[in-house]
């Protein structure tokens, strides 16, 4: 089974305080071989990149409403007339509060959707399939 890869490069924005923030380069993630989460990489002084790995599910919603508990949060909110979403990410190494371009955000988003439709990603693992080998032998 071939899989499918969804990446899209852009600027995030790390929230330092309500007046100030910076640009991070990130890279949101999709794999169909993965096809419940959503992957987002981005460097903050450091040589190597920060990775978080958290549900799909989690982003599509966040972008129209709050949700989220614990360690990811994720709303959508206006700055300066801006749509964006903001996502609270917390690890014991730290805490960090992202903002990303609705529209970009949301057009990655599509292009995953159409690669997994919802509710077809536990056909993307392959799990009947082994099943199926495992019950005929």
């Amino acid at each position: 089974m071939q899989h499918i890869v969804v990446e899209r490069e852009l600027e995030l924005r790390l929230i330092l305080s309500p007046e100030r923030g910076i640009p991070v380069p990130a890279r949101l993630s999709y794999r169909s071989d993965d096809p419940y989460a959503v992957h987002i990489s981005f460097h903050i002084n450091s040589e190597s990149p920060v990775n978080w790995t958290f549900a799909r599910d989690l982003l599509v919603e966040g972008v129209f409403r709050p949700c989220g508990q614990g360690d990811v949060r994720v709303w959508p909110t206006k700055v300066d007339g801006r749509s964006v979403v903001l996502m609270a990410l917390s690890s014991p190494d730290g805490d960090a509060l992202l903002e990303a371009p609705v529209p970009q955000v949301s057009a990655w988003l599509e292009r995953t959707l159409r690669a997994v439709p919802p509710g077809t990603e536990g056909g993307q693992l392959g799990i009947d399939d082994a099943l199926d080998q495992l019950l005929a032998r």
